[in-house]
């Protein structure tokens, strides 16, 4: 209980200390009603939407730090608030709620640029914990300490958030930053599947192990697309990141 209150406040106030925003989307009044609830407890200030429009215009306006969203709205579904979101702010990142539970689905979200997802029904600790560790992945959290992670051209600044390779910049969703940060912070070390899902998710993802594939690849394209490469698979072991030359 005490290291639960020593740790939360850094990881859930914004850089300015205000407290963080979370927008709900969900066209079932009172589903969104317990939500919006239990992440107030939190300290958290929430805001809802009940369509895809609504939920638009809210992301616009309210500026949040993370977004709940539903895959299934009575106008336009979930992606395509995701595609519409992600055009104004393209680093927020989503938790999709879908009452589906075929891979493909949930495999489609996270294609989308959807950072995570539970199935319905779902408990409403599941759904803080998940938001939880979204927003440590950005800017919204205090990083533990000023360090810059240095492996050959590629750096990142755990305080900025900024990658760069060879001195350009390289954008990264926030799941991409933590997964390069977790391989960074272990240059030469091949990393197991399982250890990165619970590195970087936090949790067993439902044994999904393909996730880490997906953003393996979202990685090679950003880092290593026209450079030598440094992110190696190595079969039937899992994943090393290795200084070039």
């Amino acid at each position: 209980m005490t290291d639960r209150t020593q740790a939360a406040p850094p990881a859930l106030a914004r850089l300015d200390g205000s407290p963080v925003r979370v927008l709900v989307v969900d066209d079932e009044p009172n589903l969104t009603e317990l939500l919006s609830m239990a992440l107030r407890y939190e300290g958290w200030q929430v805001r809802s939407a009940a369509s895809g429009m609504e939920a638009v215009r809210a992301a616009r306006d309210f500026d949040p730090d993370a977004v709940v969203l539903d895959m299934m709205l009575p106008d336009f579904d979930g992606l395509e608030v995701l595609r519409r979101m992600r055009s104004t702010n393209p680093n927020v990142p989503v938790l999709f709620l879908t009452a589906r539970d075929a891979v493909e689905d949930r495999v489609a979200g996270l294609t989308a640029g959807g950072d995570d997802y539970v199935t319905k029904p779902f408990s409403l600790e599941e759904v803080v914990a998940r938001v939880r560790a979204l927003m440590r992945r950005t800017t919204v959290a205090v990083s533990d300490a000023d360090s810059m992670l240095v492996v050959g051209d590629l750096t990142l600044d755990e305080d900025s958030h900024e990658v760069r390779r060879g001195g350009e910049e390289i954008h990264l969703t926030a799941t991409e930053f933590e997964l390069l940060r977790f391989l960074m912070r272990n240059p030469k070390r091949v990393l197991s599947k399982a250890q990165i899902l619970d590195r970087v998710w936090n949790y067993d993802f439902g044994g999904q192990a393909n996730v880490v594939e997906l953003y393996i690849s979202y990685l090679r394209k950003k880092v290593d697309v026209g450079r030598e490469p440094m992110i190696h698979t190595m079969r039937g072991a899992g994943y090393v990141l290795k200084p070039t030359g």
